[in-house]
């Protein structure tokens, strides 16, 4: 994944923020209305097998 900020945009207008902080990943979701629902912060092996999980749901 590249190192600037990524931001997925959701059916029902939610959005999924995605940003490499240092060694980490802050994961932010907010609402249709941009309110801040939560934050996750991941190690980079989480994060990676987060990848790996979602592409198997995709797949």
């Amino acid at each position: 994944m590249k190192h600037t900020p990524t931001t997925i945009h959701t059916a029902d207008g939610s959005q999924v923020a995605i940003r490499r902080r240092g060694i980490e990943y802050d994961l932010e979701t907010r609402n249709a209305r941009g309110e801040t629902i939560s934050t996750v912060v991941m190690s980079d092996d989480d994060f990676h097998a987060l990848l790996a999980e979602m592409d198997e749901v995709a797949a």
